[in-house]
């Protein structure tokens, strides 16, 4: 306890020397497991070969930052968020950071397990929170069966977390976790069917560290319910289609309208059905019984809010989705597929699919053959309809995620699966998988740090609409600069951001910290620009004759001639600064408009 004792003394001293919770917390650390290391390195040695003392030294380098990085989340949330005093913190921050460094965990896939879960729960009320989860929470506060752009399960998540947690970072993204755990149990549940016990916990390690299942597990978006749903409806279809339940169905079909109502994507599981069940002998007999159109029947159920709100709203969301997107200019996107899915399952990951799906096994059984067979359509079919559209269309980072989902297993099993079995290349990827997965963790460790303290000698992107660093001080210049008009012109100005959402959904959720009721603000719809729900919200022609505080982060943004066309006057642009620990991220500049007039074909979504 020697070096643990010396860290905490050490941090409380450099803290109450007014050093910054990030230093402070650098140094102790780094410091404590140094002489941690010198202490125990005798003992560290003597279980190594002597040429494998540069593997120990590089094993403790990797432990050591794995545990810098949680306990910088635990002082952030216990400091920043909860306001704790830090040397009181720094005692629960320090646990855990031991619990990380000291122990010879048996089992090293079962330690990573936890370790990414806990990351994501300390930094989840601590990371300020991306636009789309300020976005998807103004869905929250405006509660409805649909929306515009997406389906209504994240805003239902999102209302009841926040209903138990309150208005803040963790009870936005309660429910997301809460979907990462469902997702894991159902890849596990769904693994151990195919291939095993082995296998299972290797693809309850892949949910963990790939990156599309590790955020979708951490943001509040419909990715998190979606992949959820996906892994839930992909467990329940094996069930039925190679376990022969024919209740199974009953629970697909609940699963796949709970995903529908998450995001239509995974509609794709439709025609990866209907396809084994024309290919596969035995699974045809299943066009002849009822238990599947039952299924179907519930899924519909589910999923029948959205048709009646898009019913209601002249097929508005449906539209969104499919002709808006068609119609949009023709662009070759096939590369940037390509990159988004080398992103989100790593380059590891695409090889271990390649592996697990090229090659058939010598000795494989009629079973086995029929569960490949069931997985590579559910990964191919829906590979192939995002591939054409890519020939022609843009595509988004997030498409393919979810289905990977139905590689999981396939990845599990090059990964437990020794060389002679699974051949030469495929063993090759195995021995890749845990130098990937633990140089994942480290990423992802770092870039929570990053996004909460910042890393030295590394600024801040001054793109904050992509990476959230300064909604909460932003939001506060803005509240005050908008009580300084009030009290010059007697009147409250409604804030606009400039551009699609990112703005306005922000400075929703963090400036109605700072007023009593809430705050409402709008987006660039006022001006002819794509409102999204906005336009409902805050329809255009309810704001006639109102003055505006608009908001953009550049000043032309706020010199358009649509924005002379429709007010009576304007102020000055006013230049700041948004800055944070003393570095600078960006300027964003402010003007006031007096008497805002609509546009005579501005109309609300009805």
């Amino acid at each position: 306890m020697l070096a643990p004792s010396l860290d905490i003394l050490i941090f409380c001293v450099f803290v109450s020397a007014g050093l910054s919770l990030r230093a402070g917390n650098t140094y102790a650390f780094a410091i404590g497991y140094a002489l941690s290391l010198l202490l125990r390195w005798p003992e560290l040695r003597a279980a190594q070969a002597p040429a494998a003392a540069w593997r120990t030294l590089l094993r403790c380098a990797v432990v050591g930052f794995m545990a810098l990085f949680l306990r910088a989340g635990v002082l952030a949330l216990l400091v920043q968020r909860w306001g704790w005093t830090p040397q009181i913190c720094i005692f629960f921050a320090a646990a855990l950071g031991l619990a990380v460094t000291a122990p010879r965990w048996r089992n090293a896939a079962a330690a990573l397990i936890v370790y990414a879960f806990v990351l994501r729960l300390v930094y989840a009320g601590s990371v300020e929170l991306m636009p789309e989860e300020t976005y998807y929470w103004n869905y929250s506060r405006h509660l409805d069966i649909g929306y515009l752009d997406h389906p209504p399960m994240v805003a239902w998540l999102i209302r009841m977390a926040t209903a138990v947690f309150g208005q803040t970072e963790f009870g936005v993204r309660a429910g997301a976790l809460l979907c990462g755990a469902v997702t894991s149990v159902f890849v596990y549940r769904l693994t151990r069917n195919l291939f095993g016990a082995g296998a299972a916990l290797a693809a309850l390690l892949l949910v963990q560290a790939l990156p599309f299942f590790f955020l979708s597990g951490l943001l509040m978006t419909p990715d998190a319910p979606l992949a959820a749903a996906w892994a839930a409806s992909l467990y329940f279809l094996e069930r039925a289609l190679i376990g022969n339940r024919a209740r199974a169905w009953w629970f697909a079909g609940i699963c796949l309208g709970a995903g529908m109502i998450s995001k239509y994507s995974i509609a794709l599981l439709g025609p990866v059905t209907a396809a084994f069940m024309v290919w596969d002998p035995q699974a045809r007999r299943w066009w002849g019984r009822r238990d599947p159109y039952v299924g179907a029947l519930l899924a519909l159920a589910v999923f029948s809010p959205v048709i009646i709100w898009n019913a209601q709203h002249e097929w508005a969301s449906f539209a969104f989705q499919t002709s808006r997107r068609l119609a949009e200019t023709p662009q070759f996107a096939l590369h940037k597929l390509i990159g988004s899915i080398i992103v989100l399952i790593t380059p590891t990951g695409v090889l271990a699919v390649i592996a697990a799906t090229w090659r058939r096994p010598a000795d494989e059984t009629p079973d086995a053959a029929r569960r490949r067979r069931l997985f590579n359509l559910a990964i191919f079919i829906p590979l192939a309809v995002f591939t054409v559209f890519s020939l022609r269309h843009e595509v988004k980072l997030d498409w393919t995620g979810a289905p990977w989902t139905a590689a999981l297993p396939a990845m599990a099993f090059v990964m437990v699966n020794q060389g002679a079995t699974i051949g030469r290349f495929a063993a090759w990827v195995r021995t890749a998988w845990m130098p990937t997965i633990v140089v994942m963790l480290l990423i992802f460790g770092a870039g929570l740090h990053y996004l909460v303290f910042g890393l030295p000698g590394l600024g801040y992107d001054k793109h904050i609409e992509a990476i959230p660093v300064g909604w909460r001080d932003l939001s506060a210049h803005i509240i005050e600069t908008a009580q300084a008009y009030r009290r010059e012109t007697g009147t409250e100005p409604l804030i606009v951001g400039m551009d699609r959402y990112a703005i306005a959904s922000e400075l929703s959720f963090y400036g109605g910290a700072h007023t009593p009721t809430g705050l409402r603000t709008a987006n660039s719809h006022l001006f002819g620009g794509m409102g999204l729900m906005y336009a409902q919200w805050i329809p255009a022609k309810s704001q006639d004759g109102r003055n505006l505080l608009l908001v953009a982060w550049s000043p032309g943004e706020l010199d358009d001639r649509f924005i002379h066309a429709q007010v009576e006057r304007l102020g000055p642009i006013e230049d700041d600064v948004l800055m944070r620990d003393g570095v600078l991220i960006r300027h964003y500049y402010h003007r006031l408009a007096f008497n805002y007039r609509a546009r005579s074909d501005d109309y609300d979504l009805k």
